[in-house]
Protein backbone atom coordinates (compact mmCIF):
# COMPACT_ATOMS: atom_id res chain seq x y z
CA UNK A 1 0.00 0.00 0.00
CA UNK A 2 1.36 3.59 -0.72
CA UNK A 3 0.41 6.63 1.97
CA UNK A 4 1.46 9.73 2.58
CA UNK A 5 2.65 9.82 6.03
CA UNK A 6 3.59 12.92 7.99
CA UNK A 7 3.99 11.55 11.65
CA UNK A 8 3.62 8.40 13.36
CA UNK A 9 2.69 7.42 17.39
CA UNK A 10 3.47 4.60 19.06
CA UNK A 11 1.84 3.20 21.83
CA UNK A 12 -1.43 1.50 23.63
CA UNK A 13 -4.65 2.69 21.67
CA UNK A 14 -8.27 2.58 23.09
CA UNK A 15 -11.66 3.79 21.41
CA UNK A 16 -14.70 2.22 20.34
CA UNK A 17 -15.45 1.51 17.20
CA UNK A 18 -18.94 2.49 16.46
CA UNK A 19 -21.85 3.81 17.78
CA UNK A 20 -23.85 2.24 20.13
CA UNK A 21 -27.69 1.05 19.97
CA UNK A 22 -27.64 0.36 24.09
CA UNK A 23 -25.17 -0.12 26.82
CA UNK A 24 -24.62 -3.21 27.01
CA UNK A 25 -23.49 -2.77 23.36
CA UNK A 26 -20.52 -0.67 24.10
CA UNK A 27 -17.72 -3.66 25.30
CA UNK A 28 -18.51 -5.18 22.14
CA UNK A 29 -17.19 -2.57 20.10
CA UNK A 30 -14.36 -1.32 22.32
CA UNK A 31 -11.36 -1.46 20.22
CA UNK A 32 -7.48 -1.76 22.26
CA UNK A 33 -4.18 -2.20 20.00
CA UNK A 34 -1.38 -3.13 22.89
CA UNK A 35 1.97 -2.03 21.00
CA UNK A 36 0.04 -0.13 18.40
CA UNK A 37 0.96 2.40 16.05
CA UNK A 38 -1.20 5.41 14.31
CA UNK A 39 -0.08 7.43 11.38
CA UNK A 40 -1.01 10.85 10.64
CA UNK A 41 -1.20 12.76 7.32
CA UNK A 42 -1.44 16.19 9.16
CA UNK A 43 -4.41 16.43 11.08
CA UNK A 44 -5.78 13.27 9.50
CA UNK A 45 -6.05 9.93 10.60
CA UNK A 46 -4.47 7.43 7.63
CA UNK A 47 -3.60 4.17 9.71
CA UNK A 48 -4.03 1.77 12.77
CA UNK A 49 -2.71 -1.18 13.11
CA UNK A 50 0.09 -2.68 15.50
CA UNK A 51 3.22 -1.38 15.24
CA UNK A 52 5.56 -4.61 13.70
CA UNK A 53 2.41 -3.79 10.69
CA UNK A 54 3.24 0.55 11.25
CA UNK A 55 7.07 -0.31 10.72
CA UNK A 56 6.94 -2.31 7.70
CA UNK A 57 4.18 0.15 5.87
CA UNK A 58 6.84 3.19 6.92
CA UNK A 59 9.81 0.59 5.21
CA UNK A 60 7.87 -0.01 1.71
CA UNK A 61 6.99 3.40 1.72
CA UNK A 62 10.53 4.57 2.81
CA UNK A 63 9.19 7.16 5.54
CA UNK A 64 11.61 8.92 7.23
CA UNK A 65 9.10 10.82 9.78
CA UNK A 66 9.15 11.64 13.22
CA UNK A 67 8.46 8.89 15.84
CA UNK A 68 6.16 9.84 18.96
CA UNK A 69 6.91 6.99 21.30
CA UNK A 70 4.55 6.44 23.83
CA UNK A 71 4.80 2.65 24.45
CA UNK A 72 3.94 3.00 28.19
CA UNK A 73 0.71 5.30 27.52
CA UNK A 74 -2.64 4.94 26.59
CA UNK A 75 -3.65 6.73 23.67
CA UNK A 76 -7.25 7.80 23.57
CA UNK A 77 -9.57 10.37 21.30
CA UNK A 78 -10.04 13.56 22.41
CA UNK A 79 -12.65 14.32 24.81
CA UNK A 80 -15.19 16.11 23.87
CA UNK A 81 -17.06 18.42 26.26
CA UNK A 82 -20.72 19.14 25.24
CA UNK A 83 -21.76 21.88 27.79
CA UNK A 84 -19.53 24.53 29.16
CA UNK A 85 -19.18 28.55 30.18
CA UNK A 86 -16.06 30.08 29.74
CA UNK A 87 -16.33 33.50 31.29
CA UNK A 88 -17.52 31.49 34.50
CA UNK A 89 -14.13 29.98 34.24
CA UNK A 90 -12.91 32.73 36.97
CA UNK A 91 -15.56 31.64 39.51
CA UNK A 92 -15.42 27.98 39.92
CA UNK A 93 -15.95 26.73 43.11
CA UNK A 94 -18.13 29.41 44.23
CA UNK A 95 -20.02 28.91 47.73
CA UNK A 96 -23.39 28.38 49.03
CA UNK A 97 -25.98 28.70 46.37
CA UNK A 98 -28.34 26.68 44.24
CA UNK A 99 -29.02 28.15 40.45
CA UNK A 100 -31.09 31.02 40.40
CA UNK A 101 -29.41 32.49 43.46
CA UNK A 102 -26.00 31.38 41.95
CA UNK A 103 -26.83 33.48 38.31
CA UNK A 104 -27.57 36.60 40.30
CA UNK A 105 -24.93 36.60 42.92
CA UNK A 106 -21.73 35.23 40.89
CA UNK A 107 -22.41 34.62 37.38
CA UNK A 108 -23.98 37.63 36.11
CA UNK A 109 -21.56 39.93 37.69
CA UNK A 110 -18.38 37.89 36.54
CA UNK A 111 -20.20 38.02 32.70
CA UNK A 112 -20.32 41.75 33.17
CA UNK A 113 -16.44 42.06 32.90
CA UNK A 114 -16.83 40.73 29.35
CA UNK A 115 -17.86 44.08 27.52
CA UNK A 116 -14.31 44.40 27.41
CA UNK A 117 -12.58 42.63 24.25
CA UNK A 118 -9.08 42.92 26.39
CA UNK A 119 -10.23 41.02 28.99
CA UNK A 120 -12.07 38.84 26.95
CA UNK A 121 -9.12 37.84 25.07
CA UNK A 122 -7.04 37.10 28.29
CA UNK A 123 -9.99 34.97 29.42
CA UNK A 124 -9.75 32.83 26.04
CA UNK A 125 -6.23 32.41 26.23
CA UNK A 126 -6.51 31.41 29.64
CA UNK A 127 -9.66 28.70 28.98
CA UNK A 128 -8.93 27.22 25.80
CA UNK A 129 -5.37 25.95 27.92
CA UNK A 130 -7.68 24.76 30.53
CA UNK A 131 -9.31 22.46 28.12
CA UNK A 132 -5.75 21.28 26.42
CA UNK A 133 -4.32 20.71 30.40
CA UNK A 134 -6.76 18.82 30.46
CA UNK A 135 -7.30 16.74 27.07
CA UNK A 136 -10.31 18.34 26.34
CA UNK A 137 -10.07 18.91 22.13
CA UNK A 138 -13.67 20.01 20.94
CA UNK A 139 -15.68 21.69 23.58
CA UNK A 140 -19.40 23.51 22.77
CA UNK A 141 -19.26 26.68 24.67
CA UNK A 142 -21.28 29.50 26.02
CA UNK A 143 -19.64 33.18 25.31
CA UNK A 144 -21.32 36.40 27.15
CA UNK A 145 -24.24 38.46 25.34
CA UNK A 146 -21.12 40.35 24.12
CA UNK A 147 -19.95 39.37 20.25
CA UNK A 148 -16.55 40.20 21.06
CA UNK A 149 -16.64 37.30 23.66
CA UNK A 150 -17.13 34.80 21.20
CA UNK A 151 -14.53 36.74 18.91
CA UNK A 152 -12.09 36.14 21.05
CA UNK A 153 -12.54 33.02 21.81
CA UNK A 154 -12.73 31.80 18.28
CA UNK A 155 -9.66 34.05 17.39
CA UNK A 156 -7.81 31.62 19.67
CA UNK A 157 -9.13 28.64 18.64
CA UNK A 158 -8.31 29.29 14.72
CA UNK A 159 -5.43 29.82 15.87
CA UNK A 160 -4.86 25.99 17.03
CA UNK A 161 -7.30 24.80 14.15
CA UNK A 162 -9.28 23.29 16.84
CA UNK A 163 -12.78 22.24 16.46
CA UNK A 164 -14.97 24.30 18.93
CA UNK A 165 -18.71 25.41 18.70
CA UNK A 166 -19.79 28.52 20.53
CA UNK A 167 -22.15 31.32 20.51
CA UNK A 168 -22.70 34.57 22.40
CA UNK A 169 -25.84 34.30 24.98
CA UNK A 170 -28.63 35.58 24.15
CA UNK A 171 -31.62 36.94 26.24
CA UNK A 172 -33.60 40.09 27.29
CA UNK A 173 -35.32 39.95 30.58
CA UNK A 174 -34.70 39.27 33.69
CA UNK A 175 -30.84 39.63 34.18
CA UNK A 176 -29.15 42.84 34.85
CA UNK A 177 -29.55 45.99 32.37
CA UNK A 178 -25.96 46.03 31.61
CA UNK A 179 -26.09 42.21 30.08
CA UNK A 180 -29.77 42.68 28.51
CA UNK A 181 -30.00 43.31 24.33
CA UNK A 182 -33.44 43.58 22.90
CA UNK A 183 -34.12 41.08 20.35
CA UNK A 184 -33.65 43.09 17.13
CA UNK A 185 -29.82 43.75 19.12
CA UNK A 186 -29.52 39.87 19.25
CA UNK A 187 -30.46 39.21 15.59
CA UNK A 188 -28.00 41.61 13.78
CA UNK A 189 -25.27 40.76 16.35
CA UNK A 190 -25.50 36.89 16.24
CA UNK A 191 -26.30 36.94 12.46
CA UNK A 192 -22.98 39.64 12.07
CA UNK A 193 -21.06 36.48 14.05
CA UNK A 194 -22.31 33.08 12.17
CA UNK A 195 -21.03 35.40 8.79
CA UNK A 196 -17.76 35.64 10.52
CA UNK A 197 -17.22 32.35 12.17
CA UNK A 198 -19.62 29.54 10.96
CA UNK A 199 -18.14 27.15 9.37
CA UNK A 200 -14.70 28.74 9.18
CA UNK A 201 -11.56 26.51 9.59
CA UNK A 202 -13.11 24.05 12.64
CA UNK A 203 -15.40 26.10 14.17
CA UNK A 204 -18.84 26.37 14.16
CA UNK A 205 -21.80 28.51 15.63
CA UNK A 206 -24.08 27.46 18.33
CA UNK A 207 -27.61 29.73 18.97
CA UNK A 208 -27.18 30.36 22.59
CA UNK A 209 -30.54 31.24 24.27
CA UNK A 210 -29.20 31.20 28.10
CA UNK A 211 -32.75 29.40 29.15
CA UNK A 212 -37.10 30.32 29.02
CA UNK A 213 -37.06 32.53 31.85
CA UNK A 214 -34.16 35.12 29.99
CA UNK A 215 -35.98 34.69 26.97
CA UNK A 216 -38.92 36.79 25.79
CA UNK A 217 -41.53 34.90 22.76
CA UNK A 218 -39.87 37.70 20.61
CA UNK A 219 -36.18 36.87 21.36
CA UNK A 220 -37.31 33.36 20.83
CA UNK A 221 -38.93 34.01 17.48
CA UNK A 222 -35.61 35.74 16.74
CA UNK A 223 -34.17 32.74 17.33
CA UNK A 224 -36.18 30.40 15.20
CA UNK A 225 -35.66 32.65 12.02
CA UNK A 226 -32.16 32.66 12.32
CA UNK A 227 -32.19 28.48 12.89
CA UNK A 228 -34.64 28.18 9.69
CA UNK A 229 -32.13 30.67 7.60
CA UNK A 230 -29.18 27.96 8.69
CA UNK A 231 -30.40 24.64 8.68
CA UNK A 232 -26.36 23.14 9.78
CA UNK A 233 -26.31 25.67 12.87
CA UNK A 234 -26.25 24.35 16.59
CA UNK A 235 -28.67 25.88 19.15
CA UNK A 236 -27.26 25.30 22.61
CA UNK A 237 -29.96 25.69 25.93
CA UNK A 238 -30.70 24.61 29.19
CA UNK A 239 -33.43 23.01 29.83
CA UNK A 240 -35.00 21.48 33.61
CA UNK A 241 -32.03 22.01 35.82
CA UNK A 242 -33.70 23.07 39.32
CA UNK A 243 -37.34 22.47 40.29
CA UNK A 244 -37.33 26.50 41.52
CA UNK A 245 -36.38 26.92 37.92
CA UNK A 246 -39.27 24.96 36.09
CA UNK A 247 -41.77 26.50 38.38
CA UNK A 248 -40.66 29.97 37.21
CA UNK A 249 -40.81 28.84 33.49
CA UNK A 250 -44.53 27.80 34.15
CA UNK A 251 -45.53 31.11 35.87
CA UNK A 252 -43.73 32.67 32.85
CA UNK A 253 -45.65 30.86 30.23
CA UNK A 254 -48.59 29.98 31.39
CA UNK A 255 -50.50 28.95 28.31
CA UNK A 256 -47.26 25.68 27.97
CA UNK A 257 -48.19 22.96 30.37
CA UNK A 258 -44.02 21.88 30.15
CA UNK A 259 -40.65 23.90 30.27
CA UNK A 260 -39.32 22.03 26.93
CA UNK A 261 -42.64 22.98 24.85
CA UNK A 262 -41.32 26.77 25.08
CA UNK A 263 -38.27 25.95 23.14
CA UNK A 264 -40.54 23.19 21.21
CA UNK A 265 -43.08 25.74 20.10
CA UNK A 266 -40.76 28.28 18.56
CA UNK A 267 -39.26 25.12 17.20
CA UNK A 268 -36.29 25.01 19.08
CA UNK A 269 -35.99 21.15 18.99
CA UNK A 270 -34.29 19.12 16.41
CA UNK A 271 -31.13 18.04 14.92
CA UNK A 272 -27.99 19.65 16.50
CA UNK A 273 -29.75 21.64 19.44
CA UNK A 274 -28.04 20.05 22.61
CA UNK A 275 -30.14 20.72 25.93
CA UNK A 276 -27.74 20.86 29.05
CA UNK A 277 -29.36 19.04 32.77
CA UNK A 278 -32.16 17.60 31.92
CA UNK A 279 -32.95 16.76 35.57
CA UNK A 280 -36.55 16.94 36.41
CA UNK A 281 -38.38 15.79 32.62
CA UNK A 282 -41.78 14.44 32.44
CA UNK A 283 -42.28 11.66 30.39
CA UNK A 284 -44.12 14.32 27.31
CA UNK A 285 -40.41 15.73 27.21
CA UNK A 286 -38.18 12.85 26.85
CA UNK A 287 -40.69 11.39 23.47
CA UNK A 288 -40.30 14.92 22.66
CA UNK A 289 -36.66 15.04 23.08
CA UNK A 290 -36.25 11.39 21.45
CA UNK A 291 -38.84 12.15 18.68
CA UNK A 292 -36.98 15.33 17.48
CA UNK A 293 -33.42 14.14 17.52
CA UNK A 294 -32.25 16.14 19.97
CA UNK A 295 -29.43 15.80 22.61
CA UNK A 296 -28.63 16.14 26.18
CA UNK A 297 -25.53 17.01 27.83
CA UNK A 298 -25.41 15.30 30.92
CA UNK A 299 -23.19 17.67 33.60
CA UNK A 300 -22.51 15.73 36.52
CA UNK A 301 -20.33 18.43 38.52
CA UNK A 302 -22.72 20.96 38.43
CA UNK A 303 -25.81 18.90 39.40
CA UNK A 304 -24.15 17.76 42.23
CA UNK A 305 -22.20 20.95 42.74
CA UNK A 306 -25.78 23.37 42.78
CA UNK A 307 -27.94 20.52 44.39
CA UNK A 308 -30.45 19.59 41.48
CA UNK A 309 -30.70 16.44 41.07
CA UNK A 310 -29.53 13.65 39.87
CA UNK A 311 -29.69 12.40 35.63
CA UNK A 312 -31.36 9.46 34.58
CA UNK A 313 -28.71 8.14 32.49
CA UNK A 314 -31.11 5.05 31.63
CA UNK A 315 -34.02 6.55 29.86
CA UNK A 316 -31.46 8.00 27.16
CA UNK A 317 -31.03 4.75 26.16
CA UNK A 318 -34.47 3.87 26.46
CA UNK A 319 -35.46 6.84 24.63
CA UNK A 320 -32.98 6.71 22.30
CA UNK A 321 -31.65 10.30 22.60
CA UNK A 322 -28.28 11.25 21.74
CA UNK A 323 -26.10 11.59 24.83
CA UNK A 324 -22.56 14.17 26.06
CA UNK A 325 -20.85 14.99 28.98
CA UNK A 326 -20.51 17.78 29.92
CA UNK A 327 -18.13 19.56 32.51
CA UNK A 328 -20.42 23.19 33.20
CA UNK A 329 -17.56 24.98 34.25
CA UNK A 330 -18.18 26.97 36.64
CA UNK A 331 -20.57 25.30 38.07
CA UNK A 332 -19.22 22.36 37.12
CA UNK A 333 -16.07 22.24 39.23
CA UNK A 334 -13.39 20.41 37.09
CA UNK A 335 -12.21 21.04 33.29
CA UNK A 336 -11.30 17.42 33.89
CA UNK A 337 -13.54 14.64 31.72
CA UNK A 338 -11.50 12.03 34.04
CA UNK A 339 -13.13 13.20 36.88
CA UNK A 340 -16.70 14.09 35.69
CA UNK A 341 -16.88 10.27 34.64
CA UNK A 342 -16.03 9.88 37.96
CA UNK A 343 -19.03 12.15 39.28
CA UNK A 344 -21.02 10.19 36.41
CA UNK A 345 -20.52 6.64 37.88
CA UNK A 346 -21.71 7.99 41.21
CA UNK A 347 -24.52 9.53 40.30
CA UNK A 348 -25.39 6.49 38.86
CA UNK A 349 -25.08 4.43 41.53
CA UNK A 350 -27.16 5.99 43.45
CA UNK A 351 -30.14 5.62 41.16
CA UNK A 352 -28.91 1.64 40.99
CA UNK A 353 -27.55 2.25 37.39
CA UNK A 354 -23.82 1.01 36.91
CA UNK A 355 -21.71 2.75 34.44
CA UNK A 356 -19.15 1.13 33.12
CA UNK A 357 -15.56 2.71 31.98
CA UNK A 358 -16.81 1.29 28.63
CA UNK A 359 -19.84 3.10 28.90
CA UNK A 360 -18.47 6.10 30.42
CA UNK A 361 -15.58 6.84 28.09
CA UNK A 362 -17.72 6.08 24.72
CA UNK A 363 -20.06 9.44 26.12
CA UNK A 364 -16.92 11.47 26.42
CA UNK A 365 -15.27 10.46 23.14
CA UNK A 366 -17.80 8.60 20.51
CA UNK A 367 -20.99 9.54 21.95
CA UNK A 368 -20.02 13.18 22.68
CA UNK A 369 -18.93 13.43 18.75
CA UNK A 370 -22.67 11.44 17.90
CA UNK A 371 -24.59 14.42 20.01
CA UNK A 372 -22.86 16.95 18.23
CA UNK A 373 -23.53 15.25 15.00
CA UNK A 374 -19.87 14.90 14.56
CA UNK A 375 -18.88 11.83 14.22
CA UNK A 376 -18.13 11.37 10.81
CA UNK A 377 -15.12 13.21 11.93
CA UNK A 378 -13.86 12.81 15.08
CA UNK A 379 -14.53 10.94 18.60
CA UNK A 380 -12.58 7.38 17.38
CA UNK A 381 -10.02 6.26 15.06
CA UNK A 382 -11.54 5.11 12.46
CA UNK A 383 -9.38 5.74 8.68
CA UNK A 384 -9.87 9.23 7.41
CA UNK A 385 -10.91 10.63 10.99
CA UNK A 386 -9.13 13.95 12.24
CA UNK A 387 -6.31 13.60 14.80
CA UNK A 388 -7.44 14.94 17.79
CA UNK A 389 -6.10 12.90 20.81
CA UNK A 390 -5.28 12.93 24.07
CA UNK A 391 -1.92 10.48 25.37
CA UNK A 392 -2.74 9.16 29.03
CA UNK A 393 -0.32 8.42 31.79
CA UNK A 394 -2.18 5.86 33.76
CA UNK A 395 0.14 6.28 36.47
CA UNK A 396 0.43 9.39 37.67
CA UNK A 397 0.92 8.76 41.32
CA UNK A 398 2.17 6.37 43.49
CA UNK A 399 -1.75 4.92 44.27
CA UNK A 400 -2.65 4.52 40.53
CA UNK A 401 0.65 2.52 39.79
CA UNK A 402 -0.33 0.58 42.88
CA UNK A 403 -4.08 0.09 41.97
CA UNK A 404 -3.11 -0.24 38.18
CA UNK A 405 -0.58 -2.46 38.54
CA UNK A 406 -3.11 -5.24 40.30
CA UNK A 407 -6.10 -4.44 37.62
CA UNK A 408 -6.83 -7.38 35.86
CA UNK A 409 -8.81 -6.07 32.42
CA UNK A 410 -8.87 -3.95 30.54
CA UNK A 411 -12.11 -2.94 32.17
CA UNK A 412 -10.72 -2.67 35.37
CA UNK A 413 -7.43 -0.73 34.48
CA UNK A 414 -10.11 2.06 32.31
CA UNK A 415 -12.37 2.17 35.68
CA UNK A 416 -9.72 2.93 37.99
CA UNK A 417 -8.19 5.46 35.59
CA UNK A 418 -11.39 7.43 35.77
CA UNK A 419 -12.15 7.08 39.20
CA UNK A 420 -8.59 7.90 40.41
CA UNK A 421 -7.68 10.24 37.44
CA UNK A 422 -7.30 13.98 37.18
CA UNK A 423 -5.36 16.22 35.02
CA UNK A 424 -2.00 14.75 36.32
CA UNK A 425 -2.76 12.09 34.07
CA UNK A 426 -2.78 14.09 30.56
CA UNK A 427 0.59 13.53 29.28
CA UNK A 428 -0.23 14.93 25.97
CA UNK A 429 -3.12 16.56 23.77
CA UNK A 430 -2.77 16.79 20.17
CA UNK A 431 -5.30 18.99 18.01
CA UNK A 432 -5.35 18.82 14.38
CA UNK A 433 -2.47 15.84 14.45
CA UNK A 434 -0.01 18.68 16.60
CA UNK A 435 1.26 18.62 20.05
CA UNK A 436 -0.66 21.86 21.99
CA UNK A 437 0.13 20.57 25.68
CA UNK A 438 2.55 18.44 27.22
CA UNK A 439 3.46 17.87 30.99
CA UNK A 440 6.28 19.11 32.16
CA UNK A 441 7.27 15.60 33.37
Amino acid sequence: MTLIVTRALCGNFFDISGIAAHAADIEGKARYIENGMMLLNGGMIVWLGHREEGERILADNDCTIPLDDYSDKLIIPGFIDTHIHYPQTEMIAAFGEQLLEWLDNYTFPTEAQYHDIEYAQKMSKFFIQQLLNNGTTTALVFGTVHPQSVDALFTVAAALNMRLIAGKVMMDKHAPAALLETPEQSDRETRALIARWHNHQRLSYALTPRFVPTSSPELLEKVRLIKQDYPDIYLQTHLSENREEISWVKSLYPQHERYLDVYHHHQLTGSRCVFAHCLHLEPEEWDCLSDTDSSIAFCPTSNLFLGSGLFDINATWQKKIRLGMGTDVGAGTTFNMLQTLAEAYKVGQLQHYRLSAFEAFYHATLGGAHALHLDDKIGNFDIGKEADLVVLDPGASALQQLRTANSKTLAEKLFVLMTLGDDRNIYRTLVDGKVVYQRDN
